[in-house]
């Protein structure tokens, strides 16, 4: 039985719209209005912020608010992978997806000699650089961090000496880069991305599930195909990032789009993943109760997440 251990992270200092920190809260809310005590049985450990920085004055305007990014990266991967080491399996509750970066660069550290792989439920490719940000928010670069990539092939911005080295030492956190390589990270439902980030996709051959392929397929052949492709990797990162999900029911998330996932879909398939022996932790981002509705985005999410831990523990 996996000994699981919850990592909260009320960051959004990577987003453009405001609210995400107050995700987490709404998710334990959710939890509250169905009457579970779900968090109740797990460690759990708080992550310390940086969204102070909201109230200040921008530094980087295409790396925006990078300083604070790099302090959370800090503690996030130390956290991550001291948590590893210790045996128990990290299940991440995060703000804005930006500090994604930091959850796999604490993998990385706790197995630095193995081979990770990741998937990516996500509307977006989160693939920009400083150098590529059609907006400057860190939320859209995590995966080019993991990575080690400029993309200096679609360079539309010059940075300034501070940004470049902020952004080196992001790559760079804990010394080892790139963590992931391109080709063994996984896109689902991925249908929001700039010619930047497709450029290095193909560039990279990789792979990309569409929304419709999960439907045809359905979550059990679509499971064996991922695992199959990722059969290489020693452990594999799971980030569900809930604007996955189809705009009609994502209204408490910064970035909603169309043609996304149904909830029972993205509830089936990560149920499926967790099944796997080589699933090393889990994350669940970018819910943002002040553009919601009732809290379904916290309660949608909730429910994914008690899912999927109730099968973890279960494997």
């Amino acid at each position: 039985m996996k000994n699981i251990k919850i990592i909260e992270v009320k960051s959004e200092i990577g987003a453009g719209t405001r609210g995400a920190s107050l995700g987490v809260d709404a998710i334990k809310i959710a939890a509250l209005d169905f009457m579970s005590n779900f968090f109740v049985h797990f460690p759990t450990e708080a992550i310390e912020t940086e969204n102070k920085l909201l109230f200040e004055p921008i530094e980087s305007p295409y790396a925006k608010r990078i300083k604070g990014t790099f302090n959370m990266y800090e503690r996030i991967s130390k956290s991550v992978c001291e948590t590893v080491k210790a045996n128990w399996f990290p299940v991440l509750l995060s703000g804005d997806h930006s500090t994604a970066g930091a959850t796999i660069a604490g993998l990385k550290m706790a197995h630095p000699k193995a081979k990770l792989g990741v998937i990516w439920i996500d509307a977006h490719a989160d693939l920009h650089t400083p150098y590529t940000t059609p907006s400057g928010n860190m939320h859209g670069m995590p995966l080019a961090t993991a990575i080690a990539e400029d993309n200096m092939d679609c360079k539309v911005h010059d940075l300034d000496e501070n940004t470049a080295k902020m952004w080196n030492a992001l790559k760079n956190i804990g010394k080892i880069a790139p963590k992931v390589l391109p080709e063994d990270i996984v896109f689902i439902s991925l249908r929001d991305y700039e010619k930047e980030e497709d450029y290095l996709i193909k560039q990279y051959g990789m792979k990309v599930i569409t929304t419709s392929e999960v439907r045809r397929k359905g979550p059990e052949n679509i499971s064996r195909s991922v695992f199959r492709y990722l059969s290489d990797c020693e452990y594999i990162y799971v980030s569900f990032d809930v604007d996955s999900l189809d705009a009609s029911i994502s209204k408490g998330t910064g970035t909603p789009v169309s043609n996304g996932l149904r909830e029972r879909e993205a509830e089936d398939l990560i149920a499926k993943f967790m099944q796997h022996r080589k699933i090393c932790c889990f994350e669940i981002t970018e819910v943002n109760p002040t553009l919601d509705r009732e809290n379904l985005m916290a309660e949608i999410a909730f429910n994914i997440l008690q899912r999927s831990v109730n099968v973890l523990m279960m494997n």
